[in-house]
Parts: C-alpha cells; sequence; structure tokens
C-alpha cells in the first residue's frame, strides 16, 4: 500500500481528522497552538513521525477554525 511518502507509522487521515475534532472539542481554538507546541517538542526531540502527524493535526484544526486562525 502506498503511503504518498509517509512511513508506515505515520497516521491515517481519518485518525488525524478525529484527534483534531476531539482536540478542538476540549481546547477550543487553542488546539492549534497545543498541536504546533506537540509538533515543535517532538521535531525537538528527533521524533519526526511523530512530528509529522501532529503538523497534519494542525493543519486540520486550522482549517476547522477557518480564517479567523490564519
Amino acid at each position: 500500500v502506498m503511503r504518498h511518502g509517509y512511513e508506515e507509522a505515520a497516521m491515517q487521515a481519518p485518525a488525524v481528522q478525529e484527534q483534531a475534532r476531539l482536540m478542538m472539542a476540549a481546547h477550543g481554538e487553542k488546539a492549534i497552538v497545543q498541536a504546533a507546541q506537540n509538533a515543535l517538542r517532538l521535531e525537538a526531540e528527533g521524533r519526526e513521525d511523530e512530528a509529522r502527524d501532529w503538523r497534519r493535526i494542525e493543519a486540520a484544526l486550522a482549517l476547522m477554525a477557518g480564517p479567523r486562525a490564519s
């Protein structure tokens, strides 16, 4: 199965969307900042695959929040 260049550990799109929905419900628009902070921390730790997932969650949250968040 081709994964569009992502490692096998990368989150599937539905899982990204579900995580974004849960974070938005719990944290509102602050969820975008939380996702970005998670990604930065993981990048600093060298955990690129996990950081990439959090970047995808961050992008999904930004779409959910709409133009106000950009």
